[in-house]
């Protein structure tokens, strides 16, 4: 029976490894495409493809299991289980593979894309050009079919001349610039505030006006400290929670 094939991933040795291969089979798990084998490799196998040991790759798979997104049978093997919820909260150690994972696995539409003045509220992230390029995307539940956020990224235009729009609706834009684009991604700054729903995103996301939502801004950075990619995200108050984990050492 053909296995299903994970992405690879560069570790990084001053995060946990367990957390880091977790996120990226996650993040392969949920960008799958739907013709995709159900089956994953063995543990063995797996921890081959991570450059991990078994008792990291099992700590990684637990994570995944405790989530509902896969499930492991004895003497059978290990299945991704492809109807589970995926509306989990946010959980950033500093991979940018937890961006992607969290972005993943949701129905998405494009809604409109295009080439646009520099807002003058992202202007300090784009000081080098005079218009960027937008891409307006809805994700709803792919099981419920409810919407849970609206998001407009602002990118580069030299980057964008080298995106796919078929590769949008599949994955997240931090993926696509990594993985497809070729970007040299080097952090993510993200900033979640609280605020109230305006007109557009009432509609969209089909709240009440003036309802909680939570207001994203990431702000994606390469080698050289340039941005390149600014996320603009509105989520549902009601379905998403974040949660912070700061490393002391």
């Amino acid at each position: 029976m053909t296995s299903f094939a994970p992405d690879s991933i560069v570790l990084n040795r001053k995060l946990p490894l367990w957390y880091q291969v977790s996120q990226s089979l996650r993040a392969s798990i949920l960008g799958r495409s739907p013709q995709d084998p159900l089956r994953l490799p063995t543990e063995e196998q797996l921890a081959g493809h991570y450059g991990v040991s078994v008792l990291t790759m099992r700590q990684a798979l637990k994570e995944l299991e405790d989530e509902g997104l896969i499930s492991r049978h004895r003497r059978r093997g290990t299945f991704i289980e492809p109807h589970a919820r995926r509306g989990s909260p946010v959980r950033l150690l500093g991979s940018v593979d937890a961006i992607v994972a969290q972005q993943s696995g949701m129905t998405t539409e494009l809604l409109e894309h295009g080439s646009t003045p520099v807002p003058s509220e992202l202007a300090e992230f784009f000081p080098d050009v005079g218009e960027v390029s937008t891409y307006h995307r809805l994700r709803s539940d792919e099981k419920t079919g409810e919407p849970t956020n609206h998001a407009r990224n602002y990118v580069r235009p030299e980057l964008a001349a080298r995106i796919d729009l078929d590769d949008l609706v599949r994955w997240p834009m931090t993926k696509v610039l990594r993985d497809v684009v070729g970007a040299d991604i080097s952090r993510i700054t993200d900033t979640v505030e609280a605020r109230l729903a305006d007109p557009e995103t009432s509609k969209l996301l089909q709240v009440p006006l003036l309802s909680p939502i939570l207001h994203y801004t990431g702000v994606t950075y390469d080698a050289d400290g340039r941005p390149l990619d600014v996320a603009v995200i509105h989520y549902r108050g009601d379905r998403f929670s974040f949660t912070v984990t700061l490393d002391a050492t």
